[in-house]
C-alpha cells in the first residue's frame, strides 16, 4: 500500500470538499491508503459509508489545530504543533506516510516542510513545480510560489531539479529548459535573471535560454525557471485569462437563438477543448528539493481537482521523485 497523508482541515474551501477528494483518489487508486489527518468526527462520518475494502485503507489522524490562509508562517511553526498541515508532514517524516497534500498556506506549508524535512544536500531552498497545458502537452515551470525573492544559484538549482522531474518522473530524455524574462535577447533582464542565464549556460543541462511568457504555451520548452513572485503572479494569470474567456463563451452562446443553435453544434469540440484545458486536471504542484514529498494543492479545489493532487503525490512516490533528485544532484556534485 502507497500510505498518503492527506490535510483536510486547511484551505479556502469546506474540509468535506477535501475529504470527498481523498475518497475519490481512494477509489481510482486501489494501491493507495490514505491518513487523513483533521477533525475525526468529520471524518469518521465520510468512512461510514464506504465499502469495507475501501475502508480499510483509511484511517484518521486526530488533530486539534488548523493553520488559517491568513497565518505567518511562524506563527504557525511555533504555536500550531498540532495543525493538521504540521501533523501531515511529521507523518512524512516519521515515515509513516510517502507524500503528504495539503490545500493550505502556501507561506506556512513551505516553511513547515522546510523546517520539518529539510533540503536535500545540495539545495538551498525548495521550489514549488507545476505541470501548464501547453502545444506539445505540458510544460514543467517552477518556482510557483514558495520564495518570492531567488538568487541566480537558487534559479540553477530550479533548473537542474526540474530537468530531473521531467526526465524521470515524466519520460523525457533531454528536456529543453527555459529562464523566464521579459525578451529572449541576451542584454535583457535585470542582474539576477542576467547572473542566472551565465551559470545556466555553462551548467551542463538542455538550456535553451530566455523565454517569454508565450512560451510556456508554445511547445518550444519544457521546463520554464523562474522566481515563485513572478512564477505565481503567471499562474493566477493564466487561471483568470482562463476563466474569462469560459465565461465570454458562454455568454456569446446564449446571446439568441441562432447562437444557442451554434453552441449546440459545437457543443462536442467545446467539451473537448474544456477538458483539455481544465484546471482541476493539473492541480496538484510538488515542492522539490526537500528530503520528502509534499504536494501543495490549489486552496479553492473541490473535490475532483483535490483528487488530482492526491494522484501527483501518488505517482511522484511510485516514481521515487525525492531519490532521483538526491541521486542526480550527488553526481552533479562529485562532477564538480
Amino acid at each position: 500500500m502507497l500510505p498518503i497523508a492527506i490535510d483536510v482541515m486547511s484551505g479556502d474551501n469546506e474540509p468535506r470538499e477535501y475529504v470527498a477528494g481523498a475518497l475519490r483518489a481512494l477509489a481510482d487508486d486501489p494501491e493507495l491508503r490514505v491518513l487523513l489527518v483533521g477533525e475525526p468526527q468529520l471524518i469518521a462520518g465520510s468512512l461510514a459509508s464506504l465499502p469495507a475494502g475501501a475502508r480499510a485503507r483509511a484511517a484518521a489522524v486526530e488533530t486539534s489545530q488548523v493553520v488559517a490562509m491568513d497565518d505567518k508562517p511562524r506563527e504557525a511553526i511555533r504555536h500550531k504543533k498540532n495543525s493538521s498541515m504540521r501533523v501531515a508532514v511529521d507523518l512524512v517524516h516519521e515515515g509513516r506516510a510517502c507524500a503528504c497534500v495539503s490545500a493550505g498556506n502556501t507561506g506556512a506549508l513551505t516553511a513547515i516542510a522546510h523546517f520539518v524535512l529539510k533540503t536535500l544536500p545540495g539545495v538551498e531552498r525548495a521550489a514549488i513545480i507545476s505541470t501548464i497545458p501547453a502545444a506539445h502537452g505540458i510544460t514543467h515551470m517552477l518556482d510557483l510560489g514558495a520564495n518570492t525573492k531567488a538568487t541566480p544559484e537558487q534559479l540553477r538549482q530550479f533548473a537542474a531539479m526540474g530537468s530531473i522531474i521531467a526526465r524521470d518522473v515524466y519520460g523525457l530524455s533531454s528536456p529543453r529548459i527555459g529562464l523566464l524574462n521579459i525578451g529572449e535577447e541576451e542584454m535583457k533582464g535585470h542582474e539576477g535573471v542576467q547572473a542566472a542565464h551565465a551559470l545556466l549556460s555553462g551548467a551542463g543541462l538542455n538550456y535553451v535560454g530566455f523565454v517569454e511568457g508565450d512560451d510556456i504555451f508554445s511547445g518550444d520548452v519544457d521546463v520554464v525557471v523562474t522566481d515563485g513572485f513572478t512564477g505565481n503572479v503567471a499562474l493566477k494569470t493564466m487561471e483568470g485569462a482562463a476563466g474569462l474567456i469560459s465565461d465570454r463563451l458562454r455568454q456569446e452562446f446564449a446571446a439568441s437563438f441562432l447562437d444557442r443553435l451554434a453552441g449546440f453544434v459545437a457543443r462536442p469540440v467545446l467539451r473537448r477543448a474544456a477538458a483539455g484545458l481544465d484546471p482541476r486536471r493539473y492541480n496538484g504542484a510538488c515542492m522539490v528539493g526537500l528530503t520528502g514529498i509534499v504536494v501543495k494543492s490549489h486552496g479553492r479545489a473541490d473535490g475532483v481537482a483535490f483528487a488530482r493532487a492526491i494522484g501527483m503525490a501518488a505517482l511522484a512516490a511510485r516514481r521515487g521523485l525525492t531519490e532521483h533528485i538526491a541521486q542526480a544532484l550527488r553526481v552533479e556534485g562529485a562532477g564538480s
